[in-house]
């Protein structure tokens, strides 16, 4: 025999959980992940390169990993500009050269539509935790490694 359970605390507090799951945004598991190297440091990094999977990005992410990060891959060089709507993290990019070198990196806030840009064309775009880059001491005109950078 079956025991519906007729709390009704606990069956409000059971289709409020219910109704949450529903509307919450499913984040996009599907991306392929390859590993960098920033000197001794290795990165695993989602790959965004598909025009939707770029325009998602870590959007409605909760957090992100230690080393991990989103690598935004783009079909040519260009002045690829990025903000923060419906991202809840906060995050530092460091805009990438075809070969890997670091051109600059910004500091982003969640929720903020501040655009931030390179400053010349860039090839890839790398989203880490906030201060991940400044804490491994890294700056403009390092090199990260990868199979996906050009020589």
């Amino acid at each position: 025999m079956m025991r519906i359970n007729t709390n009704p605390f606990r069956c409000i507090v059971a289709t409020i959980l219910w109704a949450v799951a529903l509307a919450a945004p499913a984040q996009n598991t599907s991306l392929k992940v390859i590993e960098l190297r920033a000197g001794m440091h290795l990165i695993h990094a989602e790959v965004a390169q598909s025009p939707n999977e770029r325009q998602t990005g870590l959007m409605h992410r909760q957090r992100l990993a230690p080393n991990s990060g989103m690598l935004f891959a783009f079909e040519f060089d260009g002045l690829h500009c990025f903000w923060m709507k419906n991202t809840l993290i906060p995050l530092s990019i460091a805009f990438l050269s075809s070969n890997g070198t670091i051109i600059n990196i910004a500091d982003m806030q969640p929720q903020d539509e501040t655009s931030h840009c390179p400053k010349q064309a860039v090839h890839f775009a790398l989203e880490m935790n906030q201060g991940w880059f400044k804490r491994k001491g890294f700056k403009a005109g390092d090199q990260l490694a990868g199979t996906v950078f050009m020589p």
